[in-house]
């Protein structure tokens, strides 16, 4: 089984499959650009395991020996020895593609090249690769160490052998694979769209507060969580990304339409739980 992982982008997705990987005994390169972003993930991925040993899930001295299969990288030569390699950049169609054009050359000629991409074309960002057979989608959802399922999205061009892989991968760090075809918004996000589309309109139109529609869709609809607590968890910035690309995919179906109250909290800054407010407020407690 995989021995060595590469993880590129050490931001919220990037860390939760980090600390996924590593606390299933794999060692994992977590590269990123920028040092600083690299030590607030691993403070992050700590403080996520401090919390599962304060919740009884695990032993203290499991801590230290997690982190011990996570290493901080600031060059892509050190994928050299990984066996898989999973991107988690900015959802930017052309920054992927370009990426993995470099990961190409800094990779062995048998490694897995997978996108971490929630609604962009996996087709059109391994389509860069000399051998496309190589290059695969695994759409983790978030928070990665926590969500059990995981999107395997494989093209036209993806090898049986790059599926097998790929899905053994997923089975043994715990969580479950499903295989999807390369569509847009692949399955979880294109279901999702009209619950948080909808429940925009309702606010767009004053029907309801987002905390009554959150409340409603809780308690009596049985929802682990409502679309608003659920878009500040996600990062309203990221959400709005996707709806757009999903919208764009589809020629301008009218039911994957962004709204404008979107649109006007990512311009304010006001992105969910990782900058302190959204839909809702945060104290440094819950970030």
């Amino acid at each position: 089984m995989i021995k060595h992982l590469g993880v590129v982008g050490a931001g919220t997705m990037g860390a939760g499959i980090a600390h996924t990987a590593a606390r299933a005994g794999i060692d994992v390169i977590l590269y990123d650009v920028n040092d600083t972003v690299l030590r607030q993930s691993l403070e992050r991925i700590k403080a996520d395991l401090k919390q599962s040993v304060s919740k009884g899930k695990m032993a203290p001295e499991q801590v230290s020996e997690i982190i011990t299969h996570i290493h901080p990288r600031t060059s892509l030569s050190d994928f050299h020895a990984c066996e898989l390699v999973i991107e988690a950049v900015i959802e930017d169609l052309r920054v992927k593609k370009d990426l993995f054009k470099h990961l190409e050359t800094h990779t062995k000629t048998s490694a897995i090249l997978a996108t971490n991409t929630s609604s962009l074309s996996v087709t059109a960002i391994t389509s860069v690769l000399r051998k496309p057979e190589r290059g695969i989608g695994m759409h983790f959802f978030n928070p990665a160490h926590i969500m059990k399922l995981v999107e395997i999205v494989r093209t036209t061009s993806t090898s049986e052998e790059t599926v097998a892989f790929s899905r053994s991968f997923v089975n043994h760090v715990g969580k479950v694979p499903v295989l999807v075809r390369d569509t847009p918004g692949f399955i979880v996000n294109r279901v999702a769209r009209p619950y948080y589309g909808e429940a925009l309109r309702l606010l767009g139109e004053q029907v309801a507060t987002h905390e009554q529609i959150d409340r409603i869709l809780k308690e009596n609809g049985g929802f682990a969580m409502g679309p608003f607590a659920l878009m500040d968890l996600i990062g309203i910035d990221v959400n709005f990304a996707v709806t757009r690309s999903m919208y764009d995919q589809f020629f301008g179906e009218p039911r994957y339409r962004p709204h404008p109250i979107q649109k006007q909290m990512v311009d304010s800054g006001k992105l969910g739980k990782k900058t302190g407010a959204g839909f809702y407020l945060y104290n440094e407690n819950t970030k």
